[in-house]
């Protein structure tokens, strides 16, 4: 049997169903793809007349967009154009006004050109015309220019010194009857309620011996005893033919103070030598450290000063053993605050301040032998130190003048200092010393133009003057005394003041025959 044949069929019926399947698939397809295409072509014909219309649309917007933006330009155009015709008619309306104003300005220099060449030529003349007339007048008057200048302005320099010393004079005399008068009457009482005395001191102390054959005891086997002593005081000891006498000299009081008593108590002991010296010394020492505490104390209480520190109140002490031109320093300095107390009560001061100052003003003079510097800055140092009063330092530093006084009574002290100072026989001065000042005082006196003669008189407490009268007016006289006074400030030291008196005198002498 043909098996094989039924395979063989079913496959070919397969593939007639296939190929018809494909026919009709195909078929189909073409039909539905022609379908497709003709909507495609529809919808595509749809678009393009679409596209027609909406690009005609557009164009005509376009063309009236640019139609409306032409017309704006063209606006903006006239109306740029309009602005710059307009700017262009004012620039050339400036250009007109400048070109005016320029021609206007040409002319106006010209015209001042015309006048400065006038004023010139004017000027030219009016000066020849003045050296023209001072020519003349020069030929007239027989002076020069220059001659007629200094003459006028040395009249005009008359003329005002002259007024002016009238001016000074009266000022003076005007002030001077009350100031002179309230002064007199303020330093006067000052003087009378506080008198005091005053003894002249020297640097050197004489010790009394019982005999003659002391002095040999005093310098000892080769001198020891008397080297031992002068070794621990510090004072030399001097030995001559004065019987029955040592002078001890030094310029520390209170070593020569030391040393006096020492001796003296050696001498009433008899027994004379370096151990015993040494230990009589350092008795002496302790009893004058005791006296300088007490005599500082007896100072304050009598002054009535409170609150002093007591390291102070021992410098203060230490002033009784030192001396100023003679003059004890202590009492002097007790004396100054009384008197500037007296003056300040009168004049409505600070009492217990100016008698503060004035018991402190000298405090540096108690180690001015040891302290390098003035004594006024000395003792300004001390007080500042021991905290005093600022107006105290000030007090004590202007006592002098070394600074400008700046309180009431500053000037009082300084006062009260002086009047102390001044007393007769207050202190004592080296004839030598006093020679050269006077001859000094009628040097500076003498120096000046149209002072015939000069006379220092008065203890030198006042200088006469005789001027020229040829030389020297009435009205300079008044200029003349005051600058010598400054001259005698400024190079002369004295204690107190110094008097100046300036005479002219004129005098006319005839006979009759």
């Amino acid at each position: 049997m043909l098996w094989w044949l039924y395979p063989v069929i079913g496959i070919l019926a397969l593939l007639s169903g296939f190929l018809i399947g494909y026919a009709y698939r195909r078929n189909v397809a073409e039909a539905k793809v022609a379908k497709a295409e003709d909507a495609v072509k529809k919808l595509y014909d749809d678009a393009q007349r679409k596209a027609e219309e909406v690009k005609k649309e557009k164009v005509l917007e376009a063309k009236e967009e640019v139609f409306k933006i032409r017309s704006e330009a063209e606006r903006e155009n006239r109306e740029r154009r309009g602005e710059i015709q307009r700017n262009e008619r004012r620039i050339f309306q400036r250009e007109e006004i400048l070109d005016k104003k320029a021609d206007s300005l040409d002319k106006r220099e010209a015209a001042i050109a015309n006048r400065e060449a006038e004023i010139e030529e004017a000027e030219a003349s009016v000066k020849a015309l003045h050296e023209q007339e001072i020519h003349e007048l020069e030929k007239i008057s027989g002076l020069s220019m220059e001659d007629a200048r200094n003459m006028l302005l040395a009249n005009v320099e008359r003329e005002t010194r002259h007024e002016a010393a009238l001016l000074i004079r009266d000022i003076e005399s005007k002030t001077k009857e009350e100031a002179d008068k309230r002064a007199r009457n303020i330093i006067s009482m000052a003087i009378q309620r506080c008198a005091a005395d005053h003894v002249a001191e020297a640097t050197v102390s004489v010790v009394a011996l019982p005999n003659d054959d002391m002095k040999g005891r005093i310098i000892g086997r080769e001198g020891r005893n008397i080297r031992a002593l002068e070794t621990a005081t510090g004072v030399d000891l001097i030995i001559d033919d004065t019987p029955e006498a040592v002078i001890l000299s030094g310029f520390d009081p209170v070593r020569r103070e030391v040393a006096r008593i020492a001796l003296e108590k050696l001498i009433l002991d008899g027994r004379i030598h370096p151990a015993r010296i040494e230990e009589m010394v350092e008795k002496a020492r302790k009893e004058v450290d005791t006296t300088i505490r007490e005599a500082g104390e007896a100072a304050v209480l009598e002054v009535g000063v409170n609150g002093l520190h007591h390291e102070l109140v021992r410098y203060l002490g230490r002033m009784k053993y030192r001396t100023s031109y003679g003059q004890n320093v202590l009492k002097h300095s007790i004396e100054v605050a009384h008197l500037a107390g007296i003056m300040a009560a009168e004049l409505g001061a600070n009492v217990a301040l100016a008698k503060r100052a004035g018991l402190l003003h000298d405090l540096g003079k108690s180690i001015d032998h040891e302290v390098e510097g003035t004594h006024a800055q000395i003792g300004a140092d001390l007080a500042k130190k021991f905290r005093e009063n600022n107006a105290i330092i000030h007090a004590i530093m202007a006592h002098h003048g070394d600074v400008e006084p700046q309180t009431v009574e500053a000037v009082l002290v300084q006062a009260a200092d002086a009047i102390s100072a001044a007393r007769p026989g207050a202190r004592r001065e080296t004839l030598e010393s006093y020679i050269k000042r006077l001859e000094k005082l009628e040097e500076i006196a003498n120096s000046f133009d149209g002072v015939d003669t000069s006379f220092a008189i008065q203890a030198g407490r006042e200088i006469r003057i005789i001027v020229k009268p040829d030389r020297v007016s009435d009205s300079d006289v008044v200029i003349l005394a005051k600058d010598i006074a400054k001259r005698i400030e400024a190079e002369l030291e004295y204690p107190g003041q110094i008097k100046v008196s300036v005479i002219r005198e004129t005098r006319t002498v005839d006979y009759a025959k």
